[in-house]
Formats: C-alpha cells, sequence, structure tokens
C-alpha cells in the first residue's frame, strides 16, 4: 500500500456504502462498509505507515472500528470466514 484513506470517527455509514479507499502502486480500491453503523475509531497509524495493511491486518493494519446498529445474521467472524475459504 502506499496510501489509505479513512473515514472521518462518527461517520454514520450504510452496509455496502463506499467508506475508505486503498492505494497500491498500481490500482486503487473502495473498501465497503461491511454492516451499516458508526464509525468509533480510526487507524492513524497507516497514515504514515500503509504497508501496515499487507504486513499486518489482523493487528497493525486494520483500517476502523465499527459499532454496528444491525448486525446481519449473514456477517462471519475471522474464523467462519476462514472455514468457509476452504
Amino acid at each position: 500500500m502506499v496510501y489509505v484513506e479513512l473515514p472521518e470517527v462518527g461517520r454514520v455509514v450504510t452496509a455496502g456504502e463506499t467508506v475508505a479507499v486503498v492505494e497500491s502502486v498500481k490500482t486503487a480500491s473502495d473498501i465497503y462498509a461491511p454492516a451499516s453503523g458508526t464509525v468509533t475509531a480510526v487507524n492513524e497509524d497507516l497514515s504514515g505507515s500503509p504497508e501496515k495493511v499487507n504486513e499486518s491486518p489482523y493487528e497493525g493494519g486494520w483500517l476502523f472500528k465499527l459499532d454496528v446498529t444491525d448486525e446481519s445474521p449473514e456477517l462471519l467472524d475471522a474464523a467462519a470466514y476462514e472455514a468457509q475459504a476452504n
């Protein structure tokens, strides 16, 4: 990654809405809200170290935290997603 654009804390988002953008040397990709809710935190460390998104996605490379207002039964946690992907 060469650049990460994060949402504002306090922003209310709808599931499927573009909430962030990540850019590499070759492309830019939109990041969509997985659920509806309010952004409660963003990873400020990414402004100086966007490569953390690739290097450490579950620790230092997280993008934002979302207080979900409408928990969908279709959402998967990391373990369930990994099981489905395999």
